[in-house]
């Protein structure tokens, strides 16, 4: 006993002694950095790590509007490409998680670096700091579903008026996420990395950070989520951004969001392969992402039978099943499932698992 004891101490502190870390990131996180600029942020965490495999990193422009804006764009794809990265273009932050490469994933760490909506006047213009806010609003109602449990959302932002009258703080709140953590942030922790103003003619060109902060936001199951918000800075009053879903298309027939050719042909010896997704693959691999989620979360014991209650049942799989005998299953998968009812799924367990905890812990 003693000896096996013993031995997963051992196997422990292998592991920790592969583990690197630069500054709050860490090799062995599943990272996604949103509004990318010339992905030298995304790079330099890939050069400290010594691999890019747990990074999956976008942007909000296309390749070729990339390379229009950013000299060393390419060279820094292509790099991190050769490192093992994920990379995905034209993903909006704010409707993220319906985007077909992302709905299933889920991360330790969502990185957002200096968000921005443009250069459309003075920022401490009213409209242009809604417009700001908007962004930050969309983008953590849709990072909250996406986090592993115990992830936290990282969002990097000056700290100097106007932009404290983002009040980040609230916008978090409104979406069940709560400040667990601010720290100055610095450019230089991160090697290589080159902040753009990513907008206009000069948009290669750096801007001024000054004094600027890494906010941390973790999940905060005593926050109620609010259908409206009030702009405190600025005496605004909004209705949520409404998130325009994907049209539901089988996978088989779908093309890869990726274009990696661009990249592969400076890559000696890359090919890009392929999805070979079936009928059956595809039905398991929806479900797989969300069941994989739960017990990852709950534990594997006993967790079968509620995944099956929580997903099947709320989405009408038996009813529709039963109207027409020798339906296709997959048909009803494509009309009929819907990401945020499986996201109230994963509240409603969220809840159950609070309830059960309680309930122990008064017996004991």
């Amino acid at each position: 006993m003693a000896i096996g004891i013993e031995y997963d101490a051992v196997i422990r502190a292998e592991e920790e002694e592969r583990e690197i870390w630069v500054k709050h990131y860490c090799s062995s996180h599943q990272i996604l950095l949103v509004g990318e600029g010339d992905f030298s942020f995304s790079l330099s965490l890939a050069h400290s790590f010594g691999s890019a495999s747990n990074i999956v990193a976008s942007s909000l422009d296309s390749f070729a509007e990339l390379t229009k804006k950013y000299k060393q764009v390419k060279s820094n794809l292509v790099k991190l490409v050769k490192l093992g990265a994920y990379l995905l273009h034209e993903v909006d932050a704010t409707s993220m998680k319906l985007h077909t490469d992302l709905q299933m994933r889920k991360f330790d760490r969502i990185i957002f670096n200096f968000p921005h909506a443009g250069f459309y006047g003075k920022e401490d213009n009213k409209d242009l700091i809604k417009m700001h806010r908007e962004i930050v609003h969309g983008f953590f109602r849709n990072a909250r579903g996406m986090l592993r449990a115990n992830g936290e959302i990282h969002v990097n932002h000056k700290t100097t008026t106007p932009f404290n009258l983002w009040n980040l703080e609230e916008l978090a709140s409104q979406n069940s996420l709560a400040l667990i953590g601010c720290v100055d942030f610095k450019a230089e922790d991160y090697p290589g990395y080159n902040n753009k103003k990513g907008n206009g003619l000069n948009s290669d060109d750096p801007f001024p950070l000054g004094a600027c902060s890494t906010y941390k936001f973790g999940i905060s199951p005593h926050t109620k989520k609010m259908q409206n918000f009030v702009e405190t800075p600025i005496e605004m009053v909004r209705q949520p951004i409404a998130a325009v879903p994907r049209p539901m298309v089988p996978y088989e027939f779908q093309q890869p969001q990726t274009n990696f050719a661009p990249y592969a042909s400076n890559i000696p010896g890359y090919v890009v392969s392929q999805p070979t997704v079936g009928i059956r693959s595809e039905r398991s691999r929806i479900f797989r992402g969300y069941s994989s989620h739960v017990m990852e979360t709950f534990g594997r014991n006993g967790c079968d039978g509620d995944v099956y209650n929580s997903v099947h049942e709320p989405l009408g799989f038996a009813t529709y099943m039963a109207e027409v005998e020798g339906r296709a299953r997959l048909e009803w998968v494509y009309r009929t499932l819907n990401l945020e009812e499986l996201h109230r799924c994963r509240d409603s367990r969220l809840a159950w698992s609070e309830r059960t905890s309680a309930v122990s812990h008064h017996q004991w």
